[in-house]
């Protein structure tokens, strides 16, 4: 397989001596919306608080700490989960144990040992099933990551569209289509936005041939429209081309197939490109960044995440934020730091303060980027359990009250440091503007009172006191078993071991970060 692979850039970190006079607008429009943070940093600081009149009739409230809202309740926001689509959750619909993600993705010595040089390809996979004996298992696969999605509170995929419609693999242009099919038939409410991938086959074609590749997806029902009608492409690295190309673009689906466009740009650099793609917009997005340091909670720089936001706003536009859990990329040499939960929790605050109007959580399965939050061998449905109080704070506009104690565990299987039986020629390095490194085992409890948190790592206990709502217990990582306790007096409230331990020798470099609930 071939696949493109993305990159992040943080021009923003870098100091400048000058600013001018947009750059100050900018500066305090980022003031402004910094001081909301303190609304969502941890529940007991004022935050509004949704408490629901009864009780949930969802079944997945069970696994969370809080009973998820109506969809009275909900606000109007909208959440998507860009989906990759060679990473399906079965690629050969074999036994999990001999399938093609144990035998060449996972292993060093995989498809005919292309990745022996960093270790082997994945760290991770889809949650394994058994095979099942239906023709049509790929297209019921789709339909299952469609419910998955729809229990975590997702609305849509923004599916990356890689291949030219010529591309009849099942990973190419097929899947585009087989998951618009999957969503209409699972749940019409479930959309499908087109992200054409400009770093790929589209990259350089004309805006008439992209047109007609654009065309064949508008008429299918689960494609996203706006309420007006208007097809929302959103194109992922749209600077590939100018915003005269799809100025182009834009006009002849209008003159050519009668279909108007609602364009969302999802740029690698928004500040270097939002001005000139402004007038053909009607939202804006960025790949964005996946250390707690590239996304700072406040500060100045009108270039940071929230600065972007509010310039974007600031052209009349909407603004889709990323929101990512971290990144590790073996076959690049490169990972950054997410320390634990926080740079999820910093992302989810930042689409809450800016005022975001959509979000895109970066991904829901690309795991050669280490990016998914799709369930997994890695993390199961926690991930998305952990990230739903996030989630469904953005989408109500108030943080759900807590009614069941719930304690999350994030942790690595190795050190920093930690020396593989496999060892990589090209071992992942920290990426330039990264938080530090750091190894740590860390307990996201959502409580319903104050109690006391023990986490075991090997043979030493951390003890933190923590309060009602949401908190954070951190304890250094340690070769051996991992174990957490909530007490609260006597009583034991919530408890979690950690589905793999801490090994001294690894059997490759794996950097990912795990999560257990203990309501899984």
């Amino acid at each position: 397989m071939s696949i493109r692979t993305r990159y992040i850039r943080t021009p923003w970190i870098r100091k400048t001596a000058e600013y001018s006079f947009e750059t100050i607008c900018f500066t305090l429009a980022v003031i402004v919306v910094a001081a909301l943070i303190a609304a969502y940093n941890t529940q007991s600081r004022s935050a509004p608080t949704y408490t629901p009149t009864s009780l949930s009739a969802n079944p997945e409230s069970a696994a969370l700490p809080f009973d998820i809202p109506p969809k009275s309740a909900l606000n109007g926001k909208l959440v998507f989960a860009h989906y990759f689509p060679p990473y399906p959750v079965s690629i050969d619909n074999a036994n999990p144990s001999s399938d093609y993600y144990a035998t060449q993705y996972l292993t060093v010595n995989g498809e005919n040992n292309k990745h022996v040089r960093y270790g082997g390809f994945l760290r991770d996979r889809p949650t394994p099933r058994q095979p099942i004996a239906d023709a049509q298992w790929r297209q019921r696969d789709l339909e299952n990551e469609v419910r998955s999605a729809i229990a975590a509170g997702i609305d849509g995929f923004s599916v990356d569209i890689i291949a030219k419609a010529t591309d009849t693999s099942w990973w190419g242009s097929t899947v585009p289509t087989a998951l618009i099919k999957a969503a209409a038939a699972v749940d019409p409410n479930f959309k499908i936005m087109l992200m054409p991938d400009m770093n790929g086959a589209f990259k350089n074609m004309t805006a008439a041939q992209m047109a007609a590749e654009m065309k064949p997806y508008s008429t299918m029902a689960s494609s996203f429209k706006l309420n007006d009608g208007r097809l929302v492409i959103s194109p992922f690295l749209a600077e590939n081309k100018t915003a005269g190309w799809w100025s182009e673009f834009i006009t002849i689906m209008k003159n050519s197939y009668g279909i108007n466009v609602a364009f969302v740009p999802v740029f690698l650099d928004a500040a270097a490109n939002r001005n000139s793609f402004a007038s053909i917009s009607y939202g804006m997005s960025n790949w964005g960044n996946r250390n707690p340091a590239g996304n700072p909670l406040s500060g100045s720089n009108p270039n940071s995440p929230m600065g972007l936001a509010a310039a974007a706003h600031s052209l009349g536009k909407i603004w889709m934020q990323p929101v990512a859990f971290q990144d590790v990329r073996p076959s690049q040499s490169i990972y950054d730091e997410a320390q634990n939960s926080q740079n999820l929790q910093n992302m989810w605050q930042i689409a809450i303060a800016s005022n975001s109007e959509w979000v895109q959580l970066v991904t829901w399965n690309d795991y050669s980027e280490g990016t998914s939050f799709a369930p997994s061998v890695g993390h199961g449905r926690a991930l998305l359990d952990m990230s739903s109080y996030g989630l469904y704070t953005f989408r109500t506009g108030a943080s759900p009250a807590i009614v069941r104690d719930t304690a999350y565990l994030v942790y690595r299987n190795q050190l920093v440091s930690a020396v593989p039986v496999n060892r990589s020629a090209a071992p992942m390095t920290l990426r330039q503007w990264s938080s530090p490194a750091r190894d740590t085992v860390e307990v996201l409890s959502f409580l319903t009172a104050p109690a006391v948190v023990k986490v075991t790592v090997g043979t030493t206990t951390t003890t933190c006191n923590a309060p009602a709502g949401m908190s954070s217990c951190i304890a250094p990582l340690k070769v051996g078993a991992v174990k957490t306790t909530v007490v609260r007096g006597a009583t034991e409230v919530a408890k979690v071991s950690s589905h793999t331990s801490v090994t001294a020798t690894p059997y490759n470099q794996n950097l990912e970060y795990l999560v257990d609930s203990s309501r899984r």
